[in-house]
């Protein structure tokens, strides 16, 4: 190891990153580049040295941010030019996703694809005149110029002809002002009309064979995902349901969820979902775990619900902080390569289960001598158990145990190898997130356990990733004070989630975070002439364009949660929300046509929609939860998938302070001393009941 050291020269250089707190700028605190976090100093220091900036951003699981950062940023020659002619910025684009929003808009415009890392260079007013991805350190890729050679002509051209420079940063600084300009509001009305062109736009869409959106390489997409789900739960869609199933079957199968640890991998290299980049993304996590949960719901396949426990149970164990919050990713590679930690040989699995149960392993896992990635075996299932117990010549309760008794061997001799990096630094958006996602669990699983590490979180986010004024901070690392300001999708998001822990515990403290975090997003974010959001607050640090990002992107898109949770809390809130639904509504107004004919990149927006034209349920259950009439009612509730509702306990032992701040629960009293369900819709109520049978009828 210190032999890795010394060759990797972290004892003869050390710049100003080591004294961050992200492991992604921290990986790069000892390359030879000079290198500068970004803030007001660097930007200073630029202009006064008259030196165009070079920007790389990239994160701690990114593969190929490793490769250039070891073929470049760790060469002293190369460093040597940076040095002389560059001032160069490292940016953690998890924890500044606005930096990276800006920038990664002037790479697409300038190359016409995108990605990490993300290298720019920048005037000293932080404008971009030329970008890219990855540069490789010579000239062999592809006719692609080395890195080296893009330094040359840049600091050449910025010295020689600073007229060219000046040009082209104006042409981009005009594209940029232009990508982040708002939708204009439509005349069209919002109707149904436009979520049925939606779903059939993405069907089209759909691999008819192996699932998900497109060709390789295949990204889950669960905002797109969910959309489906919600489309074929108001319409019976038969062709949404199928595919839908098609999709999550396949992903849950193949190579890209691990087999033995649970959790899902960033995306498929591949078409069928076999071989991954193996880097391991909270927010992929939390939504996936919660798709399958909703499937759950829907279609009652244990499956699903198999799937999200394992996945809920893989973050549980290595992503969750002693703290109580969640951690952000998880590397590809370990001990230099990508995958070796998921991967196996025939022998090995041979030599760890003996030859009879590796035997059946093999069979199911598709396990060969020549392997299907790098002469090594990505594990994936090939078919179902009868299938594959039939070819085995053995019964499936034979099978089944002996792929129990593997598992648990194989995985824990894979514990003993050197695992993935991990990203220890906690961000509130992806937190909010994950809180959501176990909330939700608890209530439709019935797991305590999970409503604990909920709670938990919640109180760990408010606590440490909360300002005394009420705003929120973006990142926060053990032993370091939280920093950054929070963005939208930070408020949005933990908003969301709290709304969710609110129906695990049915405790008025979460709704209370909630609104109040609400109308500190309204009051920071809300552009009354847009009619929606920026992602950065209004006492942001001035950028060369003020970022509003209105897609989904691997996250949802911090507007349609943002509008989701202002529609949630005017339901909730009763008339005094109204001012919530007004701001949802126009900005739906604004974005929602467009969204229908490019919904795969508008997925949480259309679910949004649905859930405004829906005409939502709202569900009061009067009574004490843990009493068994009261459960019987609450059970019910959760065991359908009801995306359009909110729910609410009224407690005998409420206070009126309580009910009167939350209009919902005004007049909602026991019928005949038991337990009582309330559903209203659409400004009118149905009469309460107190039987299983009635509330079933009501919500179906």
């Amino acid at each position: 190891m210190e032999d890795q050291k010394q060759k990797r020269g972290e004892d003869r250089f050390t710049n100003r990153l080591i004294n961050e707190t992200s492991p992604y700028l921290l990986q790069h605190a000892h390359n030879p580049v000079d290198w500068y976090a970004w803030g007001e100093e660097v930007l200073a220091k630029a202009k006064t040295d008259n030196k165009p900036i070079l920007l790389s951003i990239g994160y701690s699981a990114c593969h190929w941010c490793h490769v250039m950062a070891h073929e470049s940023f760790e060469d002293e020659v190369t460093a040597r030019l940076m040095n002389e002619n560059f001032v160069n910025i490292k940016v953690d684009r998890e924890e500044r996703p606005d930096l990276d929003a800006v920038y990664m808009e002037a790479v697409q415009a300038l190359t016409g694809r995108g990605g990490w890392p993300m290298t720019v260079f920048l005037t000293p007013e932080g404008i971009p005149f030329y970008a890219g991805t990855y540069f490789p350190p010579d000239n062999r890729h592809s006719g692609m110029p080395s890195f080296r050679q893009v330094l040359t002509i840049l600091a050449q051209t910025y010295q020689e002809k600073p007229e060219d420079i000046a040009q082209n940063a104006q042409q981009i600084k005009e594209v940029l002002q232009q990508s982040t300009s708002h939708f204009q509001a439509s005349e069209r009305l919002l109707t149904i009309d436009l979520l049925e062109s939606a779903l059939q736009i993405l069907l089209n869409q759909f691999d008819n064979r192996n699932g998900g959106l497109g060709h390789a390489p295949k990204f889950p997409q669960p905002m797109a995902l969910e959309f489906v789900l919600r489309s074929y739960r108001r319409t019976g869609n038969t062709m949404a349901r199928q595919l839908l199933e098609l999709t999550l079957e396949k992903m849950a199968l193949g190579g890209m969820y691990d087999q033995l640890g649970g959790g899902f991998c960033r995306y498929s290299t591949d078409a069928i979902w076999l071989v991954p980049h193996f880097e391991k993304m909270l927010y992929d996590n939390s939504q996936l775990s919660l798709l399958y949960l909703y499937a759950y719901q829907a279609f009652g396949d244990e499956f699903y619900k198999h799937v999200a426990v394992e996945t809920l149970e893989y973050v549980r164990r290595e992503m969750l902080s002693p703290e109580g919050g969640f951690y952000s990713t998880q590397d590809a590679d370990s001990e230099g390569e990508e995958g070796k930690f998921f991967v196996w040989s025939k022998a090995e699995i041979e030599q760890v289960l003996g030859s009879d149960d590796a035997r059946l392993f093999s069979l199911y896992y598709g396990v060969t001598e020549q392997g299907n990635f790098e002469g090594k075996n990505i594990l994936y299932v090939t078919g179902t158990l009868e299938e594959v117990a039939q070819q085995a010549g053995v019964n499936q309760e034979e099978l089944a145990a002996a792929l129990g008794r593997s598992k648990a061997k194989l995985f824990e001799r894979r514990e003993q190898r050197l695992s993935p990096g991990t990203d220890d630094k906690i961000l509130t958006a992806w937190n909010g997130q994950m809180l959501k996602s176990f909330a939700y669990a608890s209530r439709i699983l019935g797991e305590p356990v999970y409503r604990d590490i909920a709670v938990r979180n919640a109180q760990f986010l408010l606590s440490k990733l909360r300002r005394e004024d009420g705003r929120l901070y973006r990142t926060y690392k053990a032993g370091h004070t939280a920093k950054l300001n929070g963005y939208l999708e930070d408020y949005a998001n933990l908003i969301d989630g709290l709304l969710a822990l609110y129906e695990a515990t049915f405790e008025m403290r979460w709704l209370d975070e909630a609104l109040g975090l609400a109308l500190v997003m309204v009051e920071k974010f809300w552009d009354e002439a847009t009619s929606s959001f920026y992602d950065t607050a209004s006492d942001h640090e001035q950028l060369v364009v003020r970022p509003r990002s209105l897609f989904d992107n691997a996250t949802p898109s911090g507007n349609a949660v943002a509008a989701e949770v202002l529609l949630r809390l005017e339901l909730l809130s009763g008339d005094s929300g109204e001012r919530f639904r007004s701001k949802a509504g126009a900005l739906l107004q604004a974005v929602a046509p467009a969204a229908a004919q490019m919904p795969s990149g508008f997925g949480r927006m259309l679910s949004t929609l649905d859930f405004y034209l829906g005409s939502p349920k709202e569900v009061v259950i009067v009574g004490e939860e843990g009493s068994a009439d009261t459960d019987v009612l609450l059970d019910e509730v959760y065991r359908h998938y009801l995306p359009n509702r909110v729910v609410m306990l009224r407690p005998l032992s409420l206070n009126e302070s309580d009910v009167e701040r939350w209009p919902l629960l005004i007049n909602r009293t026991l019928l005949a001393d038991k337990a009582t369900a309330y559903v209203c819709q659409d400004y009118a109520c149905q009469r309460p009941v107190d039987s299983l049978e009635g509330l079933s009828k009501q919500l179906n």
